[in-house]
């Protein structure tokens, strides 16, 4: 109540002083306009006085003269009429004022003095009377009166001013009294009003927070949608979320501790960086940013984006445990609105833990660097798709132009810092490592190469794949996913250049300078007590919900989630659900199969041609056994959000992987974590990277179209207990080998490798 009261008090002297003060305004303009009346009324009958009392006054009719004064007498509010001679006596005058004006007032004085009409108001005790008590406020106006063409006198009109007075007080007490009357209302409407809007969710956050401080489960968020306090709303979620993880983090460490156990968290990595790194940032490049800012013109505001990659998703848990900055491509309509003077910002939006450094590129310079050179010649190149790779000198002149901005770019966020550490992200920046390691060589370089690496004749098909090598062996620690891709590209190294290739160490010596070859399973950040703050929903209740958004009727669900590349299997996918119609007609009208599929790349011909290719192919499945109320396949063709996705993960009874060629995979793992309810089952190819992790899965030949219809009608039929241990391994597997474990072993093996600092560098510092 205390509260209330510092809050309301000023409105309520704010409300009573402003009333106050229009109360005194309407009493002043009421005086003025009854005193501007009356002057008007007065000089009215003065004039027409005058005109009858001249005549009489040359004629010396003095009789006629006092008749005519005491029936003009007789009027509202007037008090009486008086002539005067020209020397202020009184020559006819109403009998009630003979014993106070036998002389002429001043106002008469001055009309006779000035010769024109004079008017004045007197007050009670300006008036010279024998009885004082009974003199009342008047107004006088005085008309000089003529004759015989001079001064022969004047004329004053008197009225009784006591009635303005009676007015003025009425509308000084109506007007206080509606004063009062808005200040009690108002005072009583503010009093709701903050109790509503400010007090009572005040009130609630703070129980919120006792309730999450104390750690009880199922605590409510403190207020609704829509209220006043929304801003402060989204920072409390923000700081009870982060308590909670908080919480969560120090209750498995000390778990862990206790249990001697080896798994990685965010808290784990952030300690364990913050000794390897010795407080120094990490550095990490990429062509993909982490955030985007888009114009929506609906509404012409800015959103954030966060765009559906695996390198993004791989990333961004270690960039948030440990501090440092992301150079990436500003690729957002609305990235140059949110960007200081350096081309920085810190990220994420709602807590900013890291710095995002952006490069500019212009539409010429991205088709020839990315989806030239990189997603047209090296991106097939690499899967083995069978899809003809396609080199362009001019995309390849890109590329080189592309990687020395970015180098440039990282050496300038690099200025000041000793020894610095970066980590270079995929195929696109194959040259960099060499550029910076030139430029610093007392930088610890790390490149991860996300897709796979082919056989050497797979690779020779490149015009420079000697360059490429090269580049990449700039770096003193190259990643990949499995050890095939590290095999081959030694294989490459020892056909492409003049190298030493220590196969017992699996390390490239050129020119003195050693590379060390590593396979780092990459994964994701596997959720712990996700449930504390917001319960989901059963899988029934889900897959309910998510078929009627979809307007199907259906009591299976299976979901595929694909940028819609030719690399995924996708046709091959679908042609497998239609043969599985085909062998299990009692599934028709139970079992709906959702592809959730982010439109990719489609500048490229080859890509928007797969679009369409998929969507087609959809249609014609569709078209042979859908329903008016069921369909098999159901083609989501757009970005969806990780929230929106999860809630599919959840509802599904199977997920299906069927990369025709993948490094790992990501989904495959995110799937797996996704079921705390160690259920469903995973359909995961034989040629993605995760398939050498989980081989609880089912594993499949994509080009097999049989042996996945097949699988699909074991992962409907699977009982329960088969499901929950296999699920059980699987997320045993990603759990333990999560994403802070994968940035831990890489980060660690990059910081202890000894960086040998040629003399000339030496001496120049």
């Amino acid at each position: 109540m205390r509260t209330t009261l510092k809050i309301i008090l000023p409105l309520i002297v704010s409300v009573a002083a402003v009333s106050l003060l229009f109360a005194a305004y309407q009493v002043r303009t009421e005086k003025r306009n009854l005193r501007n009346d009356l002057s008007r009324r007065a000089e009215i009958l003065g004039e027409s006085l005058q005109e009858n009392v001249e005549p009489l006054l040359e004629r010396s009719q003095d009789k006629n003269l006092q008749r005519l004064v005491e029936r003009f007498g007789q009027r509202e509010h007037l008090k009486g009429v008086a002539v005067y001679d020209s020397a202020g006596a009184a020559i006819a005058i109403t009998p009630a004022l003979a014993s106070v004006f036998k002389s002429r007032p001043t106002a008469a004085s001055r009309a006779a003095q000035e010769d024109k009409g004079i008017g004045e108001f007197l007050r009670a005790d300006q008036i010279n009377s024998d009885n004082q008590e009974a003199a009342i406020p008047m107004h006088i106006y005085a008309l000089p009166l003529h004759s015989n063409g001079g001064m022969a006198g004047t004329l004053s009109v008197f009225h009784d001013t006591s009635y303005i007075d009676l007015q003025v007080s009425r509308t000084l007490r109506d007007s206080l009294l509606t004063a009062l009357v808005q200040t009690i209302l108002i005072t009583g409407l503010a009093l709701i009003l903050v109790r509503w809007t400010f007090t009572g969710p005040l009130t609630r956050t703070a129980k919120w927070l006792r309730t999450l401080r104390t750690g009880q489960p199922n605590a409510h968020p403190a207020l609704s949608n829509g209220e006043i306090l929304d801003q402060i709303n989204d920072e409390v979620t923000h700081l009870a979320r982060d308590l909670t993880t908080a919480r969560a983090s120090a209750e498995e460490e000390a778990r862990l501790r206790d249990s001697n156990a080896s798994l990685w968290t965010a808290e784990r990595l952030r300690v364990s960086l913050r000794n390897k790194l010795q407080e120094k940032p990490l550095f990490v490049v990429s062509n993909r940013e982490p955030y985007m800012h888009v114009y929506n013109e609906r509404d012409n505001a800015i959103n954030v984006l966060v765009p559906a990659s695996g390198v993004v998703t791989a990333l961004e848990p270690v960039l948030r445990a440990c501090n440092g900055t992301w150079i990436a491509n500003g690729s957002g309509s609305a990235d140059r609105e949110l960007v200081d003077a350096h081309d920085r910002l810190r990220v994420p939006p709602d807590h900013p833990s890291y710095t995002l450094r952006r490069v500019w590129l212009t539409d010429e310079e991205d088709r020839g660097y990315y989806e030239g050179f990189s997603n047209e010649g090296l991106w097939p190149l690499c899967h083995i798709a069978h899809t003809r790779p396609i080199f362009r000198p001019e995309d390849w002149l890109q590329y080189q132009k592309i990687n020395r901005r970015f180098a440039d770019a990282v050496l300038q966020e690099m200025e000041g810092t000793e020894s610095p550490i970066l980590l270079a992200q995929d195929y696109h920046f194959a040259l960099l490592p060499r550029m910076v390691k030139e430029a610093r060589p007392d930088a610890r370089v790390a490149i991860f190469w996300h897709i796979p690496w082919p056989n050497p004749e797979v690779f020779g098909i490149c015009p420079w794949q000697r360059e490429l090598v090269d580049g990449l062996l700039g770096a003193d620690l190259i990643g990949f996913h499995i050890q095939t891709h590290c095999n081959n590209f030694l294989e490459t190294v020892d056909r492409a250049v003049e190298a030493l290739t220590e196969w017992d160490r699996f390390a490239v010596n050129r020119q003195g300078h050693v590379t060390r070859v590593r396979p780092y399973p990459i994964s994701v950040a596997f959720p712990e007590n996700s449930h504390v703050i917001n319960e989901t929903p059963s899988v029934g209740a889900e897959r309910a919900a998510l078929c009627a958004e979809l307007g199907i009727e259906a009591s299976l669900l299976g979901v595929g989630v694909d940028r819609v590349d030719y690399t995924k299997g996708i046709l091959e996918r679908f042609h497998a659900i239609e043969r599985f119609i085909e062998m299990n007609p009692a599934y028709q009208q139970r079992f709906t199969f959702v592809q959730i599929g982010a439109p990719s790349r489609t500048d490229i011909e080859r890509y928007r041609n797969f679009l369409a290719e998929v969507s087609a192919e959809a249609d014609r499945i569709n078209a042979r056994f859908q329903t008016s109320r069921w369909k098999p396949i159901v083609f989501l063709k757009q970005h969806h959000s990780h929230e929106e996705i999860a809630r599919y993960y959840r509802a599904a009874s199977f997920c299906m992987v069927t990369s025709l060629h993948d490094g790992m995979n990501l989904v495959a793992k995110e799937f797996v974590a996704s079921r705390e309810d160690e259920r469903g089952a995973l359909i995961l190819s034989t040629f993605a990277g995760a398939a050498h992790e989980l081989s609880d899965a089912l594993l499949v030949n994509p080009y097999d179209v049989s042996q996945v219809a097949e699988s699909i009608h074991r992962a409907l039929e699977m009982p329960e207990a088969e499901q929950a241990t296999r699920m059980q391994r699987m997320r045993h597997n990603v759990r333990e080998h999560n994403i802070y474990r994968w940035a831990a072993h890489l980060l660690s093996d990059l910081t202890e490798i000894r960086i040998e600092i040629p003399d000339r560098v030496e001496t120049t510092q």
